[in-house]
């Protein structure tokens, strides 16, 4: 996708699933903006995904040290551990968000406790309040229900707006039912979802990035996907290495997938 403003690149696709056997999936969207002299990650993953980052990364021709910018919608550990990777870059989470994550009970919920502990007193640190613009033409907003201080970030142009929406709406699903699979608040949920479709019905062409889905438009009153589903696993069933069993988990109706949105 191309902006005016800003080059859009999703790097890792977020994908719209949970682990039935092994706790969360924690597949989370990772996208790269570039324009205005700026390089920006929205969300920087899991553990798992820190390989695969840094090859996506290098393929566009950018290290780690390129990034000037990272935005995270909330401290959940899927979307937020790797900043120590861009920890040389201004590091963009809501102060309400940050203050609730150092407050939260250690091993009870998926932020990572000590890497929030240590963001907290970073240098190039940014506690973002509700409405500021953090990056020319971007702008946070607090969305509450999946965490009290997530943000969704919207970024403005001359054609379109793109709403980078996190866990706050985390898949086609939940944005179409206004109800959340993993919520602190369902009101505030079902509130913050509504926000998101002001922000999306804004405009004809605006697009929104979930945390864990593909990017998608609405138009009269129906949801189309945009790009193509890329998840797979592989597994080692036999007694040779050589030999795996791929499982493929992506719909085959996820390109064209549409759906009333009331």
């Amino acid at each position: 996708m191309t902006d005016n403003a800003y080059d859009i690149d999703v790097v890792i696709q977020g994908f719209p699933g949970k682990s039935v056997c092994h706790g969360g999936l924690g597949w989370s969207s990772v996208v790269l903006l570039r324009g205005r002299d700026r390089v920006v990650l929205v969300d920087t993953g899991s553990f798992g995904m820190r390989r695969l980052l840094v090859e996506r990364l290098a393929r566009r021709g950018l290290a780690p040290a390129d990034v000037t910018d990272v935005l995270l919608t909330h401290s959940h550990h899927d979307h937020s551990v790797n900043w120590t990777l861009f920890r040389h870059a201004r590091i963009v989470i809501g102060a309400v968000e940050l203050a609730w994550s150092l407050q939260a009970p250690w091993g009870e919920t998926p932020v990572p406790e000590l890497y929030m502990r240590e963001l907290d007193r970073w240098p190039t640190v940014r506690r973002a309040s509700d409405g500021e613009e953090v990056l020319p033409g971007i702008s946070a907003h607090v969305a509450p229900g999946h965490t009290p201080g997530c943000l969704v970030f919207v970024m403005r142009d001359t054609g379109r707006d793109v709403i980078f929406t996190g866990d706050a709406a985390k898949n086609r699903a939940e944005l179409l039912s206004r109800r959340a699979d993993m919520t602190d608040d369902a009101a505030a949920t079902r509130e913050t979802i509504e926000m998101i479709w002001r922000f999306w019905r804004r405009r004809a062409d605006n697009i929104v990035v979930p945390g864990h889905d593909l990017p998608m438009t609405q138009a009269d009153g129906r949801i189309r996907y945009l790009g193509q589903r890329e998840a797979a696993i592989t597994a080692w069933y036999d007694d040779d290495l050589q030999r795996t069993t791929l499982f493929e988990l992506a719909h085959a109706r996820a390109a064209a997938a549409l759906a009333p949105a009331d």
